[in-house]
C-alpha cells in the first residue's frame, strides 16, 4: 500500500534538497532511506534534487538532529548548504521557534543563528566548527601527517592540493583560471582516488584577492553542483592556513555567495558560514 509522504523542496544557492520531517515519526524506514533517496533524487523522474534532509528528534544535547543524503543514497556527515535549509524549515514550520538552534550532526553539534524577517528566516549563520588537516582525520592513506599544498597523480597528472576535513571531508585545489578546469574529468577521478577510502568533496578555487574567490565543486556523491557550503568553509580555512586568505572573505559559487569568517582556537581554524535558504515548493509524495 502506498504511503503519502509530506515533504518540501528547498535550496540555497541552487544546493537543492528534498527535505522530510521526522521530528515526529518516521516516515520512511531506515532500511528504505537509501533507496527512497536515490530514486527521489532523480532529475526529470521524479522530484530531483542533490539529496534529501531528514529532520529528527534530538537524541543528546542538541535541539534536533540532522541527517543527509547525497542523491546517490549514501549519508553524509554534514552540508553547510543543508543545514541553512533544515534551520529554516524547522523555525517556519514552528517545530521549535528558537533563532539560536543547536542540531546534531553525524560531524558533531552545530550551533546556528538565525536572521528573521517577520516571523520567517531570511538567513543563518553557522558555525561550523574546527578543521583538522591531519591525514587520519580526513581520511586519507598518506605517510605525511597532513596533505597541504602537495602533489597527488591523477590520471598521469601532478595536481597540487590540501586535504581538509570540516565534518566531511575536501580537497581544494587553487588555481589561475577556474575556466581551464576539466570539472567533469578531474572531479569524479579525485573524488574516487584510493587514497580516499571514504571519497572526497573536490573543489577547485581561483583567488581574486585575499578576500573574494570564485569556486566550482564536485560534490560527493553528487556531481557538480552549484554551491558547497562545507565545501566553501572548507576552502577558505585552507586558504588561511597556506596564507593566501583573510579572515572574512567572499565567496562566489555558480548559484550564488557566501560569507565565511575565520576563527582562531589553540592552533586550530575554525569558521563561521552566512548565507540564505529558500522555500521552493510545498508537496505530497506516495511511496
Amino acid at each position: 500500500m502506498p504511503r503519502m509522504i509530506l515533504f518540501s523542496k528547498m535550496h540555497a544557492l541552487g544546493n537543492d534538497y528534498i527535505i522530510v520531517d521526522e521530528s515526529r515519526a518516521e516516515c520512511i524506514g531506515e532500511n528504505e532511506k537509501p533507496d527512497f533517496v536515490s530514486e527521489v533524487c532523480r532529475r526529470r523522474f521524479s522530484i530531483g534534487a542533490d539529496g534529501v534532509i531528514f529532520i529528527e528528534p534530538a537524541t543528546g544535547e542538541g535541539d534536533i538532529r540532522f541527517r543527509v543524503f547525497n542523491a546517490d543514497g549514501s549519508e553524509a556527515e554534514m552540508c553547510g548548504n543543508g543545514i541553512r535549509c533544515f534551520a529554516k524549515f524547522v523555525y517556519d514550520n514552528a517545530i521549535i521557534r528558537k533563532k539560536k538552534l543547536k542540531i546534531e550532526t553525524l560531524a558533531g553539534l552545530k550551533v546556528v543563528d538565525l536572521n528573521i524577517d517577520k516571523g520567517v528566516v531570511v538567513s543563518a549563520r553557522v558555525d561550523m566548527g574546527l578543521a583538522t588537516f591531519k591525514t587520519a582525520e580526513i581520511p586519507m592513506k598518506s605517510v605525511k601527517d597532513e596533505f597541504i599544498e602537495e602533489y597527488l597523480e591523477v590520471d598521469d597528472q601532478e595536481i597540487k592540493l590540501t586535504a581538509v576535513n570540516v565534518g566531511n571531508p575536501h580537497a581544494i585545489i587553487f588555481v589561475d583560471d577556474l575556466e581551464s578546469v576539466d570539472l567533469e574529468g578531474l572531479g569524479p577521478l579525485i573524488e574516487n582516488h584510493p587514497v580516499f577510502p571514504e571519497r572526497i568533496n573536490v573543489h577547485f578555487v581561483e583567488v581574486l584577492s585575499p578576500s573574494e574567490i570564485d569556486m566550482v565543486t564536485w560534490e560527493r556523491g553528487v556531481g557538480p553542483t552549484l554551491a558547497c557550503g562545507t565545501g566553501a568553509t572548507a576552502t577558505v580555512i585552507a586558504g588561511k592556513r597556506i596564507g593566501k586568505l583573510d579572515d572574512k572573505v567572499l565567496v562566489h559559487l555558480p548559484g550564488g555567495e557566501l560569507k565565511i569568517q575565520t576563527y582562531k582556537m589553540g592552533n586550530k581554524i575554525g569558521a563561521y558560514m552566512e548565507g540564505d535558504a529558500i522555500l521552493v515548493f510545498d508537496g505530497i509524495l506516495s511511496w
